[in-house]
């Protein structure tokens, strides 16, 4: 019986040591875990402190600066014309053309001056202005093609001969025909 009961005594004093050898463990691994949740908590609210500083600074500049009065409209800036780019014609083309009023002719020397505003052509036939305005200098016997300018009937005319009747604002539409080193060909009469 003696042997019964130090074999019980030292089995109990085997489960005590177990059981003191894994406490320390468990109780760390619980520290370390309420470490972690206590640095995310801190993390979170610097973070939210952070976040209602910078909305509370944004606020208050934008209330000092309508603290001042109705600010006045800045004035926008009239968008620029776009800038002139000569058509040149396509692979396997000879010509590339421009649709524009050709207008406010001046006779230079064997030069005529002409303004062109640009056309973008539709498919029914209108055209409207693309904003886009140029000056052409030519050799007066750049050649014309004409039908309402010539009284109705299609006939081929110089440039230098039209002078007077393209001297005044935008009327008469021409295709403008560009070779492909940029210099007009031909001037054709459209509509």
């Amino acid at each position: 019986m003696a042997d019964e009961t130090e074999l019980g005594w030292r089995l109990a004093e085997l489960a005590e040591s177990g059981r003191s050898h894994t406490v320390p463990l468990a109780a760390h691994r619980v520290r370390a875990r309420g470490e972690q949740r206590l640095r995310r908590r801190r993390t979170t609210l610097v973070t939210a402190v952070a976040s209602l500083a910078a909305a509370l600074v944004a606020g208050g500049l934008a209330l000092a600066g309508s603290a001042h009065g109705p600010q006045q409209p800045t004035a926008t800036p009239a968008p620029a014309p776009p800038p002139f780019v000569r058509p040149s014609p396509g692979p396997g083309e000879e010509y590339a053309s421009e649709l524009g009023y050709v207008y406010g002719a001046v006779a230079e020397g064997d030069t005529v001056r002409v303004t062109v505003r640009q056309l973008r052509g539709t498919i029914r036939g209108t055209a409207s202005p693309t904003g886009v305005v140029h000056a052409l200098t030519l050799p007066r016997a750049t050649l014309v093609e004409t039908r309402r300018l010539s009284g109705g009937h299609p006939a081929d005319m110089q440039l230098g001969q039209l002078v007077e009747r393209l001297a005044d604002g935008p009327r008469w539409t021409f295709w403008i025909d560009y070779d492909n080193e940029g210099r007009v060909e031909s001037l054709r009469e459209a509509g």
